[in-house]
């Protein structure tokens, strides 16, 4: 229920001067009783001066009332006098209430303005929508959802710019076929950290977008996996940890929902934190994912052979043999090891970065370098 506002509101020293006509008092009698200069009460009749907590308790004694009920006069009657030209204040608390409008702002994804009605006529052609009142939607055809409902405003940010950049790519069709040669071409490139600029390309031959799109603090994202058009798979990742094994296993997790065709039916974006880890109740997806991120990494029967053979001494000596054996980087065994050791400590030298290798030879938006 809207507060009601009265139509004119008046001084304190207005209803002060009352006070002093009731009582048949005179200011200097006033003055007296408060033991104040006479000055201050003819210039709170005026309106000259403000009520001040120390007046308000001295007016309460000498009229029995309370302070509050002078506090309140004069809070009132300076919220009287404060007139909104606008209502920019609460558009603005709006619009920063729905999205994550200064991260935004600072990556460049939006343009800054003093003007209210283009910066929220430029968040809308961001996130596609015709007005403030409208949801934003990642994917769109005849069939609607509400998936958007349960991501964080920047989730969302992160996905429409993900979608963006990946609008822009010129691929060709996608193919499942293409897509599965394509992983065996992967395959070949996880012993050498180097080997990571080649992904991009090897994905678009197969009609996969990637983008890497540096994380929104708080978003808690690994990847994302989404389609366009409902025929043209995208993948996004955040890179938010920078080590060989991470990288290989969310991209092959996101690859496997592309294979399965995860979300394209349903029209919804496949959001991925904390791949990997331990969690209740995953989805069917999920699980499936997961397995083939981490058989990607480390075939599962040769892993638990070799966790059967030396467990519990998993030494540094006999992971790098290990890992030279099956003809993979130590940091991929070393990242399975530390999942299933419960251990992330656990030879971690050897979780080389590859950041710096994947980024320019992809498309990115992100680490000093954000994307037109």
């Amino acid at each position: 229920m809207n507060a009601r506002v009265p139509a004119e509101v008046f001084p304190p020293g207005e209803f002060l001067r009352e006070e002093l006509e009731a009582r048949d008092w005179s200011q200097k009698e006033l003055a007296d009783i408060l033991d104040r200069p006479p000055r201050l009460i003819s210039e709170l009749i005026a309106g000259k001066r403000a009520i001040t907590p120390e007046t308000a308790k001295g007016l309460a004694e000498a009229f029995g009332t309370s302070p509050d009920y002078w506090m309140n006069l004069e809070s009132q009657y300076q919220l009287s006098k404060v007139k909104v030209s606008n209502d920019n204040v609460s558009r603005k608390a709006r619009l920063y209430g729905k999205f994550p409008v200064r991260e935004m702002l600072r990556r460049g994804w939006v343009r800054a303005s003093e003007n209210i009605d283009v910066v929220e006529q430029r968040f809308c052609e961001f996130f596609g929508v015709s007005s403030m009142d409208a949801e934003p939607e990642l994917c769109h055809n005849a069939k609607k959802t509400h998936a958007m409902a349960q991501v964080t405003p920047l989730q969302l940010a992160w996905l429409f710019r993900v979608r963006a950049m990946a609008t822009q790519q010129v691929l060709p069709a996608y193919s499942k076929a293409k897509l599965l040669d394509a992983l065996d071409r992967l395959k070949s490139l996880i012993l050498a950290p180097e080997e990571v600029r080649n992904v991009p390309r090897i994905l678009a031959e197969a009609g996969v977008r990637v983008v890497f799109v540096e994380p929104m603090a708080g978003s808690k994202m690994d990847g994302a996996c989404f389609w366009l058009d409902g025929d043209k798979p995208v993948i996004g990742m955040t890179l938010r940890f920078d080590r060989i094994d991470n990288f290989w296993f969310v991209l092959r997790h996101e690859l496997e929902h592309v294979l399965q065709e995860d979300g394209r039916a349903e029209n919804q974006a496949v959001i991925d934190m904390d791949v990997g880890d331990a969690k209740e109740e995953l989805p069917e997806c999920e699980r499936k994912a997961n397995a083939a991120g981490a058989d990607f990494c480390v075939p599962a029967l040769e892993f638990e052979n070799f966790i059967a053979r030396v467990q519990p001494y998993f030494s540094e000596e006999k992971v790098l043999r290990f890992a030279q054996r099956i003809n993979v980087h130590p940091g991929l065994v070393v990242g399975q090891l530390q999942r299933r050791l419960g251990r992330h400590d656990f030879l971690r030298k050897h979780q080389v970065k590859v950041r710096a290798f994947v980024l320019p030879a992809a498309d990115v938006d992100g680490w000093g370098s954000f994307s037109e």
